[in-house]
């Protein structure tokens, strides 16, 4: 069977800009769209920031990654399924974003505090956080300014606007 080099391969492109400026969490779109990747595929994510939480999800499931940073000051990342490596598929993508109900969960609300409060009382749970436990943080507002601290932490976060205009997130080491 030939090897195919990058180069050959067919490029998908997801940009998840606009979902991140409308407030909308694209993980789900990009698990998708990766676990439906022919073996000729690699994808390219667009970004408004460098999703380093995302590469380790994705390294786990068998892609390499080369990211760079453009003019506009967006992202570009491409994901290529490394050689050693079953493609994923949709029944591993749902295991990588359900994985966290299979773990001890501790709840926070935060909801109601001024900032920086909010992510004051998450950093102070999370530091004694147990072992292959998942926080999942109730919050009024989408917490920004927490991803860069998760990040190095050694945490992933996926937070998703509620029904009633609030945010969930939860948190896990990466």
């Amino acid at each position: 069977m030939k090897e195919l080099s990058p180069m050959n391969f067919k490029t998908v492109t997801v940009d998840v800009r606009e979902d991140i400026r409308d407030g909308r969490e694209p993980f789900s779109r990009i698990m998708k769209a990766a676990a439906a990747l022919h073996p000729d595929e690699q994808l390219l994510l667009v970004a408004p920031f460098e999703p380093v939480p995302l590469f380790r999800v994705m390294e786990k499931q068998g892609f390499a990654f080369r990211a760079q940073a453009l003019s506009s000051g967006d992202w570009e990342v491409l994901f290529t399924l490394r050689g050693d490596s079953a493609p994923m598929t949709a029944a591993s993508a749902a295991v990588v974003s359900d994985s966290r109900k299979l773990c001890e969960v501790v709840d926070i609300d935060v909801r109601g505090l001024e900032p920086p409060q909010p992510m004051v009382k998450i950093l102070e749970t999370l530091a004694t956080l147990p072992v292959g436990a998942e926080l999942r943080a109730h919050t009024d507002r989408r917490p920004l300014h927490l991803y860069p601290h998760l990040e190095e932490r050694g945490f992933v976060a996926l937070t998703e606007e509620q029904p009633n205009g609030t945010f969930l997130t939860n948190i896990r080491r990466g």
